[in-house]
């Protein structure tokens, strides 16, 4: 467990362990979470990384779903 201290404004800093164990750079954008009573603090690429795992659960890897609905919608298009 870390301890840092809000600043002016509701500022917090980032203390190094945690922005190096997620791989944050300056101007990263981050995502807060509120779930219970604790703020979660994660990555773009962390939660698209989850979302693709939780995906690949039930879509092959061969499979892409974007050609799937290019596809179809093609396919609608030529039905009229």
């Amino acid at each position: 467990m870390i301890q840092t201290k809000m600043s002016e404004g509701g500022r917090v800093v980032v203390p190094i362990e945690i922005r190096k164990a997620l791989g944050l750079q300056e101007g990263d954008a981050v995502l807060w979470e509120l779930a219970d009573g604790e703020a979660r603090l994660t990555t773009r690429r962390e939660r698209l990384r989850r979302a693709q795992t939780l995906v690949r659960q039930y879509v092959p890897a061969d499979v892409s779903l974007a050609d799937e609905l290019i596809a179809e919608r093609r396919a609608e298009a030529e039905r009229g």
